[in-house]
């Protein structure tokens, strides 16, 4: 079966990348956040790369909560994901459950 490309597929452009350092203060509430975000990727290009694995300081002071990274194939389709009804109908869970920030950054392209 042929898969239809979707349009951030179509976009030429550098990969960029959505950080977020996540503290979870209701586990309970975050697993019904959790449980939808990643289709809500996927109209927009998106993939996790990172969601929430154990993590180890190498250097400095930094010490992160719940990592995830997720990448988008444009700085666009990232701002239309976070945009998109769809995700701001389960961003309220995540804000009830946790706290935290999400950072957009463009990847480095050849």
């Amino acid at each position: 079966m042929r898969r239809r490309a979707n349009r951030y597929e179509k976009i030429m452009g550098m990969p960029a990348y959505i950080v977020g350092d996540v503290t979870v203060t209701d586990p309970e509430r975050y697993q019904d956040y959790s449980a939808h975000t990643e289709s809500t990727l996927t109209p927009f290009g998106g993939r996790f790369i990172v969601r929430g694995g154990p993590s180890e300081r190498l250097e400095g002071h930094w010490e992160p909560g719940r990592l995830v990274l997720i990448e988008f194939p444009s700085s666009q389709a990232a701002r239309d994901w976070y945009a998109s009804e769809r995700y701001q109908e389960i961003l309220p869970i995540r804000q009830e459950a946790s706290t935290g920030s999400l950072v957009l950054v463009e990847g480095y392209g050849n």
